[in-house]
């Protein structure tokens, strides 16, 4: 990578600060006397609103202000978050109830919030809140994931929220009648909550007439539109800013009600108000993430060729729509609806369930793990069925180098690939020939040993556009992103790689992000797209600095501009000895009085997303007596494309994997038939820990994106997409000898042990 980029292994800038305490969170930043907001939120999934008093708490010492939705409403307030709706199969749209920002009339789902209560500290909120009369008359409440039930919302009979298809379905079921072979599985994605280690929050106030509202999300701008559209403000009149924040994960990208109310609350007050999210009431309402089941069949020639792919899933979309929710499972999902197999016949047909649950949305990965976990479940299922290794089916069907660039069968480019290269590599870093052995000791100790193969590839997702700008102050240089980081290591990459293009000292770099006011227009993180696509803009920039500096030097030098060159750290002028840096021409100028040429931007389009892929190779033991599994090895090969920072994208991946282990092993969101979160504390969530996860072999390949300038693809997500399937592989692959044929995530020990004794008591019958 000798033209973009050093590929060096930097460690972050931002840790420093990140470790001493030094970090600026929503909650630390807060002006000096803000009002603290509370959410009285439903504790019943689904009823009418009969009564709702509030005389007692406002006579509260200490409270300044209880809100409703009619409170809203009379205040002009628009009250409907906006939600994304795809196109049913007959085409026709998707249902879009109103979800209103306080609960309007009813509630739906448990946490819904009803009324905001602001006091003088949160406390006084919160026992103003025990003093508010709430009667609901209970309502039938539809939690199961399946269409039908009492409709949650009129605009959805039998709680169907869409009925969405992508594909032929008739040529699909031809080839799927005339196989020589035909495998169906049924596959469970359980639901799952983000849990970011520093919970939402936000504050709000009014400056000099302005509304400016803090929050701890991935980007200012879809806020800053929010506030507009709910509150009819001039975006002018609006300051969005967004500070450090611990965690995101595509959870915080999203609409939420508690921003815009607060916000409210301080334009009404004329005061500071300040909202910060506990754990259990994040639990309640943050975005869940997956919760879907799919029914998928792959067919055969006689060959082991794929000629059809089928699937039927039904998604859950929780009380309301989110903000990107109905795109999730499916246009996000088709993106890599065949994978990395060469097959041009598939129908995929996924219909949304309302449910008296928390709202569903986005979660690292946002529809690419849910595919690649069916897909490569079902794969792994066929070779089984087939007789033939898992490896050598994949290998068998996967895209050959010379076909690219390759659409696929729903219409996606990819531009490169080599992924049979990448198979060989995971299979010799994971010792595949090993496993024999190491399988054989396992059972020595009475322990059953399996692995699991995946091979993803996901499509990088967010919006294509970004602007950077790059201003020379007497410090050195600051860089103005349109992205922003929830813990990726963005100062780090990006002061690195301006530093690599310009000469610029990194430590002479100053990283700004997250706030409107300095930054006109961005796209915010979200889809792996922040690296790839913002750093596109950042070489847009370096050339209209190149542009405007040796401009600047041939004028001052009385050279032809044509003499003039620069070599990634000074610039070079024929017949000269000449070799101003970059921030020495940046001093020259000010000098001149030129403060004009002290700021440079641009703003890029990519026309075509990256496509990461690569292979995921788990081995876990399983304890027959107890049911518990151990993740005993774990092997990753990426291709990347070419590199920037390859300790940051270890970190990134090592990241996703651990996700993706949580979500195999432990974690699992539960509701009771009453719709009552039994999963709502960490004594009750199983969230990964340490011991849970083992150390991550981690080495890339590289076949450089032809999408991009810089031959990179995304990394973000890409840990997650493939540990789910890597890891289902692995359990069913122990299990498989003592006779378990099916068994769904998690795999608790409860579940595993269970399983496995089912499988003894069959044996013994038969």
């Amino acid at each position: 990578m000798e033209k973009f980029g050093k590929s060096q292994a930097v460690k972050r800038f931002e840790d420093v600060r990140f470790l001493t305490g030094h970090g600026r969170y929503v909650d630390d930043i807060a002006p000096d006397g803000a009002l603290y907001a509370y959410f009285l939120r439903a504790t019943v999934a689904h009823g009418e609103i009969a009564e709702l008093d509030l005389a007692d708490a406002r006579d509260m010492p200490g409270v300044h202000l209880i809100v409703t939705a009619d409170d809203l409403v009379a205040a002009g307030v628009q009250l409907g978050l906006a939600g994304s709706t795809v196109k049913n199969r007959d085409g026709s749209k998707g249902a879009s109830p109103l979800r209103p920002l306080l609960a309007q009339g009813r509630v739906r789902h448990v946490g819904e919030a009803v009324a905001m209560i602001v006091a003088d500290t949160a406390l006084i909120a919160k026992d103003a809140a025990e003093m508010i009369v709430l009667d609901v008359d209970d309502l039938p409440v539809h939690v199961e994931l399946a269409i039908g039930g009492d409709a949650i919302h009129a605009e959805a009979p039998q709680n169907l929220a869409f009925d969405w298809g992508m594909g032929d379905e008739v040529a699909t079921n031809a080839e799927i009648d005339n196989a020589a072979h035909v495998v169906t599985v049924d596959v469970d994605d359980n639901r799952i909550i983000c849990n970011a280690m520093e919970p939402r929050g936000c504050y709000a106030e009014v400056v000099d007439g302005r509304l400016h509202v803090a929050v701890n999300g991935q980007g200012v701008w879809v806020p800053k539109g929010d506030l507009a559209h709910h509150f009819n403000l001039d975006p002018d009149d609006i300051r969005v800013t967004n500070p450090d924040v611990g965690g995101g994960f595509g959870m915080k990208a999203m609409r939420y009600p508690e921003p815009v109310c607060a916000a409210h609350a301080a334009r009404v007050l004329g005061r500071p108000v300040r909202w910060m999210s506990e754990r259990t009431e994040a639990m309640l309402t943050d975005n869940a993430g997956r919760d879907l089941t799919t029914t998928a069949t792959l067919a055969f020639d006689a060959d082991y060729r794929i000629t059809a792919y089928q699937l039927d899933t039904v998604a859950n979309m929780g009380a309301y729509n989110s903000q990107f929710a109905q795109a999730i499972q499916t246009d996000l999902f088709s993106k890599v609806l065949m994978g990395t197999y060469d097959v041009q016949t598939a129908y995929m047909r996924t219909r949304g369930v309302y449910t008296n649950t928390t709202p569903v949305d986005a979660y690292r990965g946002a529809g690419r793990p849910e595919a690649m976990f069916v897909l490569e479940r079902t794969m792994d299922e066929a070779a089984r069925q087939l007789g033939i290794s898992p490896w050598d089916l994949r290998r068998k069907n996967f895209i050959a180098p010379g076909n690219f660039p390759y659409t696929s069968v729903t219409g996606v480019t990819y531009d490169v690939g080599d992924f049979g290269m990448v198979l060989s590599s995971v299979a010799e870093a994971a010792d595949k020939d090993g496993f024999a052995a190491r399988k054989a000791a396992s059972a020595a100790q009475g322990k059953l040993r399996g692995q699991g193969l995946c091979y993803y590839i996901e499509s990088i997702l967010g919006h294509p556009s970004e602007t950077t700008a790059v201003e020379f102050t007497q410090a050195g240089a600051t860089i103005y992103v349109g992205t922003q980081s929830n813990g990726q290591g963005h100062e780090t990459v990006y002061a690195q790689f301006l530093a690599d293009q310009t000469g610029i000292p990194a430590d002479r770099v100053t990283v700004v992000q997250g706030d409107s006011d300095r930054i006109a227009v961005g796209g915010g993180t979200g889809g792996s797209r922040s690296v790839t696509v913002q750093n596109t803009a950042t070489l847009a920039t370096i050339d209209v600095m190149l542009e405007t500096f040796t401009a600047f030097l041939a004028e001052t030098e009385g050279v032809d501009a044509k003499e003039i060159s620069f070599d990634d750290e000074r610039f070079r002028i024929a017949g000269s000895n000449l070799t101003p840096t970059m921030l020495e021409v940046a001093d020259m100028a000010r000098d001149a009085g030129r403060d004009d040429l002290l700021h440079h931007s641009a703003r890029i389009t990519l026309e075509n997303r990256s496509f990461p892929n690569g292979g995921h190779v788990a081995e876990v033991e399983v304890d027959a007596e107890t049911g518990v599994v151990t993740v005993d090895r774990y092997t990753v090969v990426d291709d990347f494309g070419n590199l920037i920072n390859p300790m940051l994208v270890a970190g990134q991946v090592h990241g996703g994997v651990a996700q993706g282990i949580g979500q195999a092993l432990t974690e699992r969101v539960v509701f009771d038939e009453d719709g009552q979160l039994l999963t709502a504390s960490f004594m009750d969530y199983g969230m990964p820990r340490a011991d849970d996860v083992p150390m991550i072999s981690f080495s890339t390949e590289c076949t450089p994106s032809l999408y991009n300038p810089m031959g990179m693809k995304g990394c973000g997500e890409a840990g997650t997409v493939g540990a789910l399937a890597a890891m289902a592989n692995a359990v069913v692959d122990a299990l498989w000898d003592v006779g378990v044929r099916d068994v769904q995530m998690p795999y608790t020990p409860h579940r595993v042990w269970q399983k496995i004794q089912e499988a003894k008591e069959n044996s013994a019958a038969a």
